[in-house]
C-alpha cells in the first residue's frame, strides 16, 4: 500500500472529505504542504524520500545517492537529495537537499521505475560532484564501474550531458582508470616520476615467463634488478585479484622483485611514488639522488593554479 501520496491523488482515491478528516483526528499527518501521509507513524527513510519528491514540483526525481539506493547501492549519504528543473520553486518539505538541472529528460531520468529518479550514471555523477571530498567521488565511481551498475560508456555519455561540475578531473581519471593498468596512466607521468627520482631508463613491458605461460611487468630495470606494476580497476575485480597474486608469486620465485602502484596514486601522489621508487632503488644498490622538481604538477595543484588566474583576470577586466 502507499502510505505517501499527493495531497490531490490521496483526495481522489480516498475522497476529499476522508483526508481532511483522518488529518484532523491525526490518524494519517501532512508533513508539508501538499503531501499526505497515510499513517500517524515516524516516517522511514524510504517514505522520507518520498515526502521529499512528492513536494517538490511535477518533473523532479530523485536524485545522487538517494537514488542510488533505489538502484542498488549505498552511497553512505543519509540526505534526501532531489532535483528540479531550473527555475522551479523549491519543495514544501524543508528537509529535502534540492538541486536544479536544465537536463531533466528521459536521457537522466528513467521514465517508468518508482519511485521517478535520475539513471544511475547520472546519479553516480551527481553524488561524486556535490559531495565535497575527492576522495569519495573516485571510491563512488570506482564502486559503481566495480558492481556493474554503470558502464564507461554511459558515465561517459552522461558526464558529456552534465558539463562543468565539481571533481570533474577526478571522475573523468577514474572512468579511465577502468581501462586498467599503465594504458590508464599519461605514459609521460610516471616517466617523469622516474626520471625525477634519478633512475635508469626502464624496459616496459618485460615479459616473464612462467611454468604456463607468459606474464608482463608494466615496468622492468634491467639495470636495477626490479619492476613495477601499474594497476587500475579491473584489478580489483575477484578474479583478475587471484592472477595478479598468482603472477607476484611466479616472478619473486624466478627472483625478481618489484613494487606495485595504482594509477591514482601515479596521478595524485607522485612524491609518494618517487619516494618507494627511490628506496627500492637504493635497497639495489642505486646512489644518485632524485629531484623533486622534477616531478609532475598534481592535478588539484593545477587546477587552483587554473582558478586563481580565472580571479586574477576577472579583478584585472573590472
Amino acid at each position: 500500500m502507499q502510505t505517501v501520496m499527493p495531497v490531490a491523488d490521496a483526495n481522489l482515491t480516498h475522497g476529499t472529505y476522508a483526508v481532511r478528516r483522518h488529518v484532523e483526528t491525526r490518524l494519517w499527518q501532512r508533513p508539508c504542504r501538499g503531501v499526505v501521509v497515510l499513517h500517524n507513524a515516524p516516517l522511514t527513510p524510504l517514505e522520507r524520500d518520498l515526502v521529499a519528491l512528492h513536494s517538490s514540483r511535477a518533473g523532479s526525481a530523485l536524485s545522487g545517492a538517494t537514488a542510488l539506493r533505489y538502484d542498488g547501492l549505498d552511497g553512505h549519504d543519509d540526505r534526501h537529495h532531489v532535483t528540479l528543473p531550473a527555475g522551479a520553486k523549491p519543495p514544501s518539505w524543508s528537509h529535502a537537499t534540492v538541486h536544479y538541472s536544465h537536463e531533466l529528460s528521459d536521457l537522466d531520468v528513467h521514465p517508468s521505475r518508482t519511485p521517478r529518479r535520475t539513471r544511475p550514471a547520472r546519479s553516480v555523477l551527481d553524488a561524486a560532484a556535490w559531495h565535497e571530498s575527492e576522495r569519495y567521488a573516485r571510491w563512488l565511481v570506482i564502486t559503481a564501474l566495480q558492481a556493474g551498475l554503470v558502464s564507461t560508456r554511459t558515465l561517459r555519455e552522461a558526464l558529456a550531458r552534465r558539463g562543468h561540475c565539481r571533481h570533474r578531473a577526478v571522475i573523468v581519471q577514474s572512468i579511465l582508470d577502468a581501462a586498467g593498468g599503465i594504458q590508464s596512466v599519461p605514459e609521460h607521468d610516471f616517466s617523469t616520476i622516474w626520471r625525477a627520482a634519478g633512475l635508469p631508463t626502464p624496459t616496459r613491458q618485460r615479459p616473464v615467463r612462467s611454468r604456463d605461460g607468459r606474464y608482463y611487468l608494466d615496468v622492468w630495470c634491467d639495470a636495477l634488478g626490479f619492476g613495477v606494476e601499474v594497476h587500475g580497476i579491473p584489478h580489483l575485480a575477484v578474479e583478475q585479484w587471484d592472477r595478479d597474486l598468482e603472477r607476484a608469486n611466479e616472478i619473486v620465485i624466478s627472483g625478481r622483485s618489484g613494487l606495485t602502484f595504482s594509477s591514482y596514486a601515479v596521478r595524485n601522489h607522485a612524491t609518494t611514488v618517487m619516494d618507494q621508487l627511490d628506496r627500492m632503488a637504493r635497497a639495489h644498490g642505486w646512489e644518485a639522488l632524485p629531484n623533486a622538481a622534477l616531478l609532475p604538477i598534481p592535478p588539484r595543484v593545477r587546477r587552483e593554479r587554473r582558478r586563481r588566474a580565472a580571479q586574477q583576470r576577472s579583478r584585472r577586466s573590472r
